[in-house]
């Protein structure tokens, strides 16, 4: 059966209640009615202090750097009964390939990454739970003025794209599915430790018009073999979970500080669309390990000291391997541009914005006209002179 729906009213006017970026609480559009996240100061069953709303009642919703850690064989052997594990129905999209979840109140929607127009999917699908979020921290106005920015520094935009930027188009908040992965790693390797040292060399050069020997120091390598082990201890490896944003782009949003994330509560995505992942944890856990290798084999080259490393055998073993799923805020925004589809996204914690973008034709001749004007101005001029 599909997962619960969780729908958080207003106690005021019964409107629906969103996740306010930046606070512990959940605003109403309508009234602006503000109620806390997390169950409150202690009272009595029944009772709230006058004019004021009784919290929400949902699994405590504060600051987690310790969230649990699951086994990773655990989520790579998930059973149909596993605990870790939710069913959900999904949007998905044909053009970019997100997937976004919904519930039963939506049939249609828009992709929030690339405007495509899409339906809900018949099915459902089943995932593993996210553990962890990290709360919108930078509002929609905040979000929206880092992008306008952005915009309006591009060289050779296309003037669409400027008043694309002039005015408050609207931007969608999506939590984006990330994995992270704990691991113990030791490692044998084997290799070569390049040591400089120089040899005088004795070469004829001219100087002052006369031939002369002179004598030039030239480095060489002198190599030994090597072996060794070490050991390194990986916390919160993140791996996108992900395909409906190129990595160049999401890899640009970094860093995250994932010190302030939040148990999942279905309170935070409020007003908000998750998307679902895409990328299946057992994908996750080898670019996770790719991530590793190269620091390992910084380590192992560090280890080996002198000026130069070779690394002949390198034999990692991996132990305690964990991960946990959360979810991280992003703005998305999309526009249209000779009929594709430019994405633009902004950091929902940092307000860091990145994106792809169009160039005019007409701007980049036009520059380049002005450009061939000038120089034959300037030819002439000093021709003429």
């Amino acid at each position: 059966m599909p997962g619960a729906e969780h729908r958080f009213p207003c106690a005021q006017c019964g409107a629906s209640l969103r996740f306010q970026p930046g606070q512990d609480r959940l605003v109403c559009d309508w009234c602006g009615h503000a109620q806390d996240i997390g169950p409150g100061p202690a009272r009595a069953p029944g009772l709230t202090r006058q004019g004021e709303a009784p919290p929400l009642q949902w699994e405590a919703a504060h600051k987690a750097p310790d969230l649990a850690e699951i086994p990773l064989d655990q989520g790579l052997h998930l059973d149909a009964g596993s605990d870790i594990a939710q069913v959900v129905r999904t949007l998905s999209c044909p053009q970019c390939g997100a997937r976004v979840d919904l519930d039963d109140t939506h049939h249609a929607s828009t992709c929030p990454f690339c405007a495509t127009p899409v339906v809900t999917d018949t099915g459902t699908t089943r995932r593993i739970k996210p553990q962890g979020v990290l709360p919108f921290a930078v509002t929609e106005d905040q979000a929206r003025e880092a992008m306008k920015s952005w915009l309006g520094s591009l060289w050779f935009a296309p003037s669409g794209l400027l008043a694309y930027a002039r005015h408050d188009r609207r931007l969608t908040g999506v939590y984006s599915p990330f994995w992270t992965f704990d691991a113990a790693s030791r490692s044998r390797y084997r290799g070569q430790r390049g040591d400089t040292y120089y040899e005088t060399q004795w070469v004829t050069q001219t100087v002052n018009g006369r031939s002369q020997r002179v004598a030039r120091q030239v480095p060489r390598i002198r190599w030994r073999p090597v072996s060794g082990q070490v050991a390194r201890d990986f916390n919160d490896v993140l791996v996108l979970a992900s395909t409906a944003l190129p990595p160049r782009i999401t890899d640009a949003l970094a860093p995250w500080d994932l010190s302030q994330l939040a148990h999942y509560a279905p309170a935070y995505l409020s007003g908000f669309e998750a998307e679902g992942y895409t990328v299946p944890l057992a994908s996750g856990h080898e670019a996770a390990r790719a991530q590793m290798a190269q620091v390992i084999s910084a380590d192992v080259r560090r280890d080996i000291g002198g000026d130069q490393q070779r690394i002949d055998a390198l034999d990692s073993d991996f132990s305690a391997e964990t991960f946990k799923h959360i979810l991280l805020p992003v703005w998305t925004a999309a526009y249209r541009y000779n009929r594709k589809s430019f994405r633009f996204v902004v950091n929902g914690q940092s307000g860091r914005v990145m994106g792809e973008r169009p160039w005019s034709a007409w701007k980049i001749a036009g520059a380049v006209i002005v450009a061939l004007v000038a120089l034959t101005a300037i030819l002439y001029v000093t021709q003429s002179g």
